[in-house]
């Protein structure tokens, strides 16, 4: 049995009731630990429709600042072969699926002096639910992710994403990335910045 409790408004409630103004709409997210989740990879099972919408709404907050990111958009034949190019997990809760992550082999991805490194992987296609947002989720399945790379002896893990998008990046950067290049990409309508960090083996 996991305990949740509602966050709206940056209050803990036992309760969640939406309120609508003019003005604006009251958010609500619960509020659960990152021990409470499952990071698995996907299954057949796994409805790869109900994961695109997950990612429709963790990214909507990038396409209403105007940023065309593929996941803002993508149908259910996009998503799937964006996964077949690598390995896909998802965040568990409750049964539910509430985060997913894609991992890159260095042979599924180039396109930049960077990217075309045999040493370095990626990651990609990185959303958690909004409801479950601000709860430590995305960094645990950074971490994930990580751990899963150097358990593949690569020294190097990093991601792309758009300029501008400055409190991504400042939050990854916080969780040790830095950055490598600037790349142009045709299906998106801005510059991205690549991000890397280095894998320090444990001790």
């Amino acid at each position: 049995m996991f305990a949740a409790t509602f966050l709206c408004n940056g209050a803990a409630l036992s309760t969640c009731r939406s309120g609508h103004s003019s003005n604006a709409v009251l958010s609500c997210r619960m509020r659960i630990t990152p021990d409470d989740i499952i990071i698995r990879p996907l299954d057949d099972s796994d409805s790869i429709e109900e994961l695109t919408d997950l990612l429709h709404r963790g990214y909507k907050v990038l396409g209403d600042m105007g940023l065309r990111y593929m996941a803002t958009h993508q149908d259910a034949d996009m998503t799937r072969k964006r996964i077949s190019h690598g390995e896909c997990f998802v965040a568990v809760y409750q049964d539910k699926i509430i985060g997913t992550i894609n991992f890159y082999p260095p042979e599924s991805i180039g396109g930049s002096p960077w990217l075309d490194r045999d040493d370095v992987c990626e990651f990609g296609q990185f959303a958690v639910d909004p409801e479950y947002q601000e709860n430590g989720i995305g960094t645990r399945m950074m971490k994930f992710v990580e751990d899963h790379a150097q358990s593949k002896g690569f020294p190097e893990i990093c991601l792309n994403t758009s300029e501008k998008a400055p409190h991504l990046i400042e939050w990854y950067t916080k969780l040790g990335y830095r950055f490598i290049e600037h790349v142009d990409w045709d299906l998106t309508n801005y510059r991205s910045v690549i991000l890397s960090k280095t894998l320090t083996p444990e001790k």
